[in-house]
Protein backbone atom coordinates (compact mmCIF):
# COMPACT_ATOMS: atom_id res chain seq x y z
CA UNK A 1 0.00 0.00 0.00
CA UNK A 2 1.32 3.23 -0.52
CA UNK A 3 0.04 7.02 0.39
CA UNK A 4 1.23 10.28 0.33
CA UNK A 5 0.53 12.16 3.68
CA UNK A 6 2.09 16.18 4.33
CA UNK A 7 4.16 15.62 0.51
CA UNK A 8 5.91 12.57 1.84
CA UNK A 9 5.37 9.16 0.22
CA UNK A 10 4.83 6.09 2.97
CA UNK A 11 4.98 2.63 1.25
CA UNK A 12 5.02 -1.10 2.10
CA UNK A 13 6.82 -1.74 -0.56
CA UNK A 14 9.92 0.12 -0.16
CA UNK A 15 9.66 0.77 3.44
CA UNK A 16 11.46 -2.09 6.01
CA UNK A 17 9.03 -3.88 8.13
CA UNK A 18 10.44 -3.55 11.84
CA UNK A 19 7.66 -5.98 13.59
CA UNK A 20 4.12 -6.92 13.22
CA UNK A 21 1.38 -6.81 15.39
CA UNK A 22 -2.00 -8.73 15.94
CA UNK A 23 -4.93 -8.24 17.71
CA UNK A 24 -7.97 -10.83 18.03
CA UNK A 25 -8.57 -14.56 15.78
CA UNK A 26 -8.59 -14.77 12.00
CA UNK A 27 -12.34 -13.38 10.87
CA UNK A 28 -13.12 -11.61 14.51
CA UNK A 29 -14.46 -8.38 13.26
CA UNK A 30 -12.83 -6.76 16.58
CA UNK A 31 -9.77 -8.14 15.29
CA UNK A 32 -6.82 -6.07 13.75
CA UNK A 33 -3.37 -5.76 12.76
CA UNK A 34 -0.54 -3.45 13.36
CA UNK A 35 2.59 -3.60 11.11
CA UNK A 36 5.70 -1.12 11.90
CA UNK A 37 7.65 0.41 9.19
CA UNK A 38 10.45 2.62 8.48
CA UNK A 39 10.66 4.04 5.00
CA UNK A 40 14.83 4.50 3.46
CA UNK A 41 14.54 8.84 4.35
CA UNK A 42 13.86 7.35 7.98
CA UNK A 43 10.31 8.01 8.64
CA UNK A 44 7.95 5.34 10.76
CA UNK A 45 4.53 4.67 10.01
CA UNK A 46 2.07 2.11 10.94
CA UNK A 47 0.17 -0.35 8.18
CA UNK A 48 -3.22 -0.74 9.72
CA UNK A 49 -6.46 -2.79 8.87
CA UNK A 50 -8.73 -5.11 10.54
CA UNK A 51 -12.54 -5.92 10.94
CA UNK A 52 -15.77 -3.91 10.63
CA UNK A 53 -15.86 -3.53 14.84
CA UNK A 54 -12.22 -2.93 14.98
CA UNK A 55 -10.72 0.37 15.43
CA UNK A 56 -8.99 -0.25 12.02
CA UNK A 57 -11.92 -1.08 10.17
CA UNK A 58 -10.43 -0.15 6.44
CA UNK A 59 -6.44 -0.70 5.29
CA UNK A 60 -4.52 2.37 5.90
CA UNK A 61 -1.24 4.41 6.26
CA UNK A 62 -0.76 6.03 9.59
CA UNK A 63 2.78 8.48 10.68
CA UNK A 64 4.22 7.44 13.75
CA UNK A 65 6.27 10.02 14.94
CA UNK A 66 10.04 8.84 16.07
CA UNK A 67 9.04 10.04 19.47
CA UNK A 68 6.42 7.36 19.74
CA UNK A 69 8.23 4.27 18.22
CA UNK A 70 9.44 3.19 21.67
CA UNK A 71 5.77 3.59 23.14
CA UNK A 72 4.78 1.15 20.18
CA UNK A 73 7.57 -1.43 20.44
CA UNK A 74 7.27 -1.55 24.43
CA UNK A 75 3.07 -1.97 24.57
CA UNK A 76 3.13 -4.44 21.00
Amino acid sequence: MKKIICKKEYDTETATLIKAYSFGELGDPAGYEEDLYQTPEGLYFLHVGGGEASQYPTEDILRLAKTKVKDWMENH
